[in-house]
């Protein structure tokens, strides 16, 4: 028999909660309700989930924070925000806090099941389709499997969004990565919101690297983004 898809949802609006809950479990995924953000983290830290779909305002602990924590333990598992903000900067905060995309409120309930769905695609190529193990910019080795960025004995570990983007920019190497390929990709969608996101991201990654001359991300204007590696400093084992 299949295992069915597991799915954390943490949601502080009973009603709300139990009509989605219900839903996603008519809808096959096996769902488990959490009323906080602090029985979120402890429901979480018990079970192996394949998604979490978290409530950002909630009491005890609210869903940016719990993010931040269930991040600690697992830095791969998706995590959706359902919030009724939608405001730039709470957008952004979001995915800084380890979110990979967001439902403003109100929302139809067929557009979350389609943005789950659409993540755990995604998540399912990449384990199935792996790219090459290791990346080596100048003194750095980026391991994309791993999410490490290694510089002799330092080790860096980068959050799921950065390894994806690096990865991305990596097999891209010395060539434009297109930016609508860029959030389509990674994040799904090519809106304002995700691009802002993805500037954020591409400034994280700049500082992991600035202490080597010979690898520079620089903006294409009206394309996107090049990795450029000087000659002689990277190759692909």
């Amino acid at each position: 028999m299949e295992q069915k898809t597991r799915v954390l949802l943490v949601e502080d609006d009973v009603n709300l909660g139990s009509i989605l809950k219900q839903y996603l479990n008519i809808k096959g995924y096996e769902t488990d309700l959490a009323e906080d953000g602090e029985k979120g983290y402890r429901v979480f830290t018990q079970g192996a989930y394949d998604v979490c779909v978290l409530d950002v305002m909630m009491p005890k602990k609210d869903g940016f924070s719990l993010a931040k924590d269930i991040r600690l333990i697992n830095s791969r598992v998706p995590i959706i925000f359902l919030t009724a903000k939608n405001m730039q900067d709470d957008v952004i905060q979001g995915f800084k806090a380890g979110g990979d995309d967001y439902l403003t409120k109100p929302f139809n309930m067929e557009e979350l099941l389609v943005r789950i769905e659409a993540i755990l695609r995604r998540t399912n190529s990449k384990e199935q389709n792996p790219h090459k193990t290791s990346f080596v910019l100048g003194k750095f080795t980026f391991h994309p499997t791993k999410q490490l960025l290694v510089e002799g004995e330092m080790v860096s570990k980068l959050t799921t969004k950065e390894s994806e983007l690096l990865n991305l920019l990596c097999n891209n190497m010395n060539s434009v990565l297109e930016r609508n390929l860029a959030l389509k990709t990674i994040w799904l969608e090519d809106n304002y919101f995700n691009a802002r996101s993805m500037d954020v991201y591409i400034t994280k990654l700049r500082k992991h690297l600035k202490s080597e001359e010979r690898v520079e991300i620089i903006n294409v204007h009206g394309k996107g983004y090049k990795l450029i590696v000087s000659e002689g400093s990277a190759t692909k084992p």
